[in-house]
């Protein structure tokens, strides 16, 4: 999450100081991808993930067709119905490992919603926002990472993060859309 963080206020930062329009639209679609990747597909993964397990927990068998089938079907709930999909997505599952380390991938999503969560609040309010994080960083292993984190003011128990990170998504897709 540190390095995270420090990526959206490093893009952030490039963004308020530079006026190249290339540079400018490479760094908006470089954190739009990063968002995209990390939250939106990070969840997608953990729901197949979860449906695997599921399936398990009631005796069903986990065949290669039916994980084909359940995964292509998900690829096109996360895309939506404009994005023509190509029969072949449906076999990427057989090749991300992440799915057999025990519901591993949401962290990304958590960690990326978090991180621009907290680089959001260092922007707008300074040096407490700053304080605050530097205190969640001190705290190590001495309290879970939601308490941490609420700490630091971030409160990973509702939908305030990831919310902070679809407005933070749309508005960066707002100022992309004013340079092209």
């Amino acid at each position: 999450m540190a390095s995270t963080l420090n990526e959206a206020l490093l893009t952030r930062y490039l963004l308020d100081t530079r006026d190249d329009p290339a540079l400018r639209r490479r760094l908006l679609v470089q954190q739009l991808e990063d968002i995209r990747r990390t939250i939106f597909r990070q969840t997608m993964f953990a729901n197949f993930e979860l449906a695997m397990h599921q399936r398990v927990e009631a005796d069903e068998a986990l065949t290669a067709e039916a994980l084909t089938e359940h995964y292509f079907a998900l690829v096109g709930k996360y895309h939506g119905p404009d994005v023509v999909l190509d029969e072949e997505i449906g076999y990427e599952w057989a090749r991300i490992p992440h799915f057999y380390y025990n519901f591993y991938v949401y962290q990304y999503a958590t960690g990326l919603s978090a991180a621009l969560a907290l680089a959001k609040q260092i922007t707008e309010e300074g040096q407490p926002a700053v304080d605050r994080y530097l205190n969640f960083l001190s705290g190590g292993s001495s309290r879970s990472s939601i308490e941490l984190l609420r700490a630091a003011g971030v409160d990973m128990t509702s939908p305030a993060p990831i919310q902070a990170a679809m407005d933070s998504f749309e508005h960066l897709v707002g100022e992309l859309e004013q340079l092209v």
